[in-house]
């Protein structure tokens, strides 16, 4: 059975739009793309390189496809080249072999290579993918599709880059439609500026309790 790891940049308050670049994603008037870039260093960098160590397919929403396809294909992994950039070469080399699974109405018009239609219904044909045999299905960014594998319980481990910075609005990781789930804190690090680095495995469903005493609970009985 496939997994599915979510990965996300989120700020304090949960934000997770256009992390990279100033104009990757200024819907809604959003005015901080590229709020991840001051805190870049070499901790981060293993956590991303971990991250596409193992085999993988991606799983992507529409805005997160385009803005992937239109850069990493044209990431030059000729070693010869004086635009070569061996981290940035290795995830290139990933992201075009790997199988894009792609949440689109308008799936005819998917062109960069290996990617694959998900089809109308996208919960159906995920649920499907889950049951087969290959490689774990990563996420990244595709807040709207984030936030539908969420609410159907979809999602088997989170890996969040949690950054101290407040962003106030934006596309948010979560809303108020994700199935309640717990999960347990399989690792995680603290990069030098300060990026909680946390990885959460699914661990069945949320439990309760009480911090009354069982003694004071029973006189009030």
């Amino acid at each position: 059975m496939r997994q599915i790891i979510a990965s996300a940049f989120v700020s304090l308050d949960g934000v997770m739009q256009a992390p990279g670049l100033p104009d990757e994603d200024r819907a809604g008037g959003f005015r901080f793309g590229g709020w991840t870039a001051p805190y870049w260093d070499d901790a981060i960098a293993d956590t991303m390189g971990d991250l596409f160590s193992a085999p993988f397919d991606l799983l992507l929403g529409r805005r997160t496809y385009d803005i992937f396809a239109g850069y990493w294909p044209h990431i030059t992994t000729d070693t010869a080249s004086d635009l070569f950039d061996e981290f940035a070469a290795g995830i290139a080399r990933s992201f075009n072999q790997a199988v894009k699974y792609v949440a689109t109405h308008h799936g005819e018009t998917l062109s960069w290579q290996n990617s694959q239609w998900l089809g109308q219904d996208i919960i159906a044909r995920l649920r499907e993918l889950k049951r087969t045999q290959g490689p774990v299905l990563l996420v990244q960014g595709s807040s709207t599709l984030m936030q539908q594998l969420l609410a159907n319980d979809l999602v088997d481990e989170l890996r969040l880059l949690t950054y101290p910075v407040l962003l106030g609005g934006g596309k948010r990781l979560f809303d108020e439609n994700a199935a309640p789930a717990a999960f347990t804190l399989a690792q995680s690090v603290v990069s030098p500026g300060g990026v909680i680095v946390a990885h959460y495995r699914r661990a069945g469903a949320v439990t309760t309790g009480s911090f009354v005493a069982e003694s004071a609970a029973a006189a009030q009985a």
